[in-house]
């Protein structure tokens, strides 16, 4: 059952809800309420494929934060296997905002890097609500240039807010470490895929996202600001900002996975079972090792350089420009 319903599944919420009610009475009575269920179970299906088909960017927005959505550890262990997490930036400290590690998926060996939200107030604290520290980002590209040496794909999940904008982040490099990151991934001699499995927020999310094969889930996010900042930006002056605030704001930003195919920012769209990756996460991570298996045969056959060279043509030609005279 799921824990946590958001504002546009209530109609979901309310007839599953009277299917685990039906359930209970029936339970060790000698009661047929089998077609009964099933009826509810049909239409609780096409109640959620209506809602699903037409997804308003703010919705998508809440569904990619839903607490319930698996994080980057939870694809970990359904991908991946033989898992060793390394930490620490050889520096300053272990951030727990991003994991890190070596592992195998298919019994190929990877390295794997992703930002790391948390569960629960006390593991939320812990992992900084998915927002690392310069270390984090630092600890990333120590495990990429391991991947490097040793000629292993690099794979990283997306999923933060955004890089951690406090003082001792600061401090300590947050800019920097972000540019070093951008800088050395764009020159790294191994295959990079990245997939935004929830939101993808400014610099936070690129500096792990520099990749070879871009992909997004369904229901996922990317966007350089949160439709809530970008809302204060524009429209805090006039008062407290409300929902429809927030709605035309991610309508703006273009956020959306769909959006940003159409635009060829991303390769592909992952899809999600209906519903969103929480209802089902074993089969959205079969998809996601699909996604990276296809996209590795296909990189493997690249030389170093010839990645490198298309790594780089890849983001210039992202955006368009025109220029007028006279």
């Amino acid at each position: 059952m799921i824990r946590y319903y958001l504002d546009f599944e209530k109609p979901i919420e309310e007839l599953e809800l009277k299917i685990e009610e039906l359930k209970r009475i029936s339970d060790g009575k000698d009661i047929d309420i089998s077609s009964e269920v099933k009826k509810l179970e049909k239409k609780v299906k096409e109640l959620r494929s209506e809602i699903f088909s037409s997804l308003s960017p703010w919705q998508k927005t809440q569904i990619a934060r839903h607490p319930d959505r698996p994080y980057t550890l939870d694809y970990i262990n359904l991908i991946a296997s033989d898992f060793v997490e390394l930490h620490g930036d050889r520096r300053f400290s272990d951030d727990p905002a991003i994991v890190a590690g070596l592992g195998k998926i298919q019994n190929l060996p990877v390295v794997i890097a992703g930002h790391q939200k948390g569960r629960g107030t006390k593991e939320r604290i812990f992992r900084n609500f998915g927002q690392p520290h310069p270390e984090g980002y630092r600890k990333a590209l120590r495990l990429m240039k391991l991947a490097e040496k040793f000629k292993r794909p690099v794979i990283t999940f997306i999923d933060t807010p955004g890089a951690y904008p406090g003082i001792g982040a600061e401090e300590r490099g947050q800019a920097e470490a972000i540019a070093v990151n951008l800088m050395e991934m764009s020159s790294l001699k191994t295959p990079i895929i990245s997939i935004v499995i929830g939101e993808g927020g400014s610099g936070g999310a690129l500096a792990l996202s520099v990749a070879d094969r871009l992909f997004m889930l369904e229901h996922s996010i990317y966007s350089v600001i949160s439709p809530e900042g970008c809302a204060a930006i524009l429209w805090k002056k006039n008062g407290d900002l409300s929902s429809a605030d927030y709605s035309r704001a991610a309508e703006t930003l273009r956020l959306t996975a769909q959006d940003l195919l159409q635009f060829k920012i991303i390769d592909g769209i992952i899809p999600e079972p209906l519903g969103g990756a929480h209802r089902d996460p074993e089969a959205a991570a079969k998809k996601i090792s699909e996604y990276i298996m296809t996209a590795i045969e296909e990189l493997r056959q690249k030389t170093p350089g010839k990645l490198i060279e298309e790594r780089y043509k890849r983001y210039r030609k992202i955006g368009s420009f025109k220029s007028e005279t006279g």
